[in-house]
């Protein structure tokens, strides 16, 4: 057992130090290279807000395709900001810098709000062993993320901060959600039973809070841009972007059945509501965000209508609490295993686009599944609470 246990040790750490050497080696180049700055998914935040700066359209593809080629994009195309309008004051300061200005200062607030996640979950959570607390700090996703300058952490912040508030300030967890609308489709079966549970719970304060931070963020976006709204209402309806493959299930279907039916990308997610209601009903009355809420939020990535890689990055609470319920050695070692598989995939030659992504996302749940199954009740010198107190 000791050995196995050693091993383990090792595997994690293996597994934890190539995303530390990855990450730090890409943080170190961007910040003297304005190629790598160009060729990162940060460039389209940055020409967004350069756009916003000069009162200008930021879903005018054609400004957008100029301010990006004139950095050093070279990519087919142009990038957009998808996100929804209420983002848009994020990308705004990033308009009054340059891009190797801001896109250092941008991956390192990412990368902040990563340690802070952590913290929290494992505040959370109980806590952990030195090597099992850096599973959640070099998680692959998260740490690609952090590469490309995505705003996915974002959400990953607000899901926890919700997650450890929701009982004690529950206006501030629900305040928190609204960062998690940054990219609303990832949340789909998840939100709908957050919804039902707010008023089975009669959690209002929890709305309240989402409805007030959404006002707010309403009200900076139409400062910011005042005709945000509808512009992003017309390049919702002109866009072909939506038509694109993301490696996720839903996009599978679509290109399999009718690439140009973008509906049937929604039928894994109106599945998995139908899945939610009935896993949500019996245990309405006592329902844990942590205990229930963790394979619900894994089987809403799992049939979100379009996603990437970086977007798993919602799977950190849901791994890390199997984590902190003291599995298997066996399903420690299998958890490093994937993490090392998914960083040799990031660094091969295969894109963003590409359906050998798609293992990901179901492989989180089924290891959740099996990690879960496999706990052992903790030595008693070794036992955390449940719930950390408020």
């Amino acid at each position: 057992m000791a050995s196995q246990r050693e091993f383990t040790a090792l595997f994690i750490a293996i597994a934890c130090a190539l995303g530390v050497v990855f990450t730090t080696l890409f943080l170190s180049i961007m910040s003297f290279n304005p190629a790598v700055v160009a060729r990162r998914d940060f460039i389209v935040y940055w020409a967004t807000g350069r756009q916003l700066v000069q009162h200008g359209n930021p879903y005018d593809p054609d400004a957008i395709n100029r301010i990006e080629r004139d950095a050093g994009f070279r990519g087919p195309g142009s990038y957009y900001m998808r996100n929804t309008p209420w983002a848009l004051p994020l990308a705004y300061p990033l308009g009054y810098f340059s891009p190797t200005a801001s896109a250092l200062p941008w991956s390192l607030a990412m990368l902040a709000l990563l340690i802070a996640s952590v913290r929290i979950l494992w505040k959370l959570f109980g806590p952990a062993s030195g090597h099992l607390a850096w599973l959640g700090y070099c998680f692959p996703p998260a740490l690609f993320c952090v590469i490309l300058g995505q705003t996915s952490i974002l959400m990953l912040f607000g899901l926890a901060v919700f997650l450890r508030l929701h009982k004690s300030r529950p206006f501030v967890a629900g305040a928190a959600l609204w960062l998690c609308t940054f990219k609303p489709h990832l949340f789909l079966p998840y939100a709908l039973v957050l919804l039902i549970w707010i008023v089975v719970s009669r959690s209002y304060r929890i709305l309240a809070g989402g409805a007030a931070a959404f006002a707010v963020g309403a009200l900076i976006t139409s400062l910011v841009d005042p005709a945000a709204w509808g512009q992003y209402a017309y390049y919702m309806r002109t866009s072909v972007i939506t038509r694109e493959f993301t490696p996720c299930l839903g996009d599978l279907l679509r290109d399999r059945i009718n690439p140009s039916a973008e509906w049937i990308a929604f039928i894994p997610a109106l599945l998995g509501c139908i899945w939610a209601l009935i896993y949500f009903w019996p245990r309405r009355h006592a329902w844990d965000w942590l205990e229930h809420g963790s394979p619900l939020l894994l089987v809403s990535l799992l049939v979100a209508p379009f996603g990437w890689i970086f977007d798993q990055s919602l799977a950190l609470p849901a791994v890390l609490f199997a984590v902190s319920r003291n599995p298997s050695q066996t399903m420690l070692s299998l958890l490093a295993l994937i993490y090392v598989l998914i960083e040799i995939q990031i660094i091969s030659p295969f894109g963003l686009h590409s359906a050998l992504y798609l293992w990901i996302a179901p492989a989180w749940l089924v290891w959740y599944l099996f990690a879960r199954a496999s706990t052992r009740p903790a030595p008693a010198s070794e036992a955390a609470p449940a719930v950390a107190p408020s």
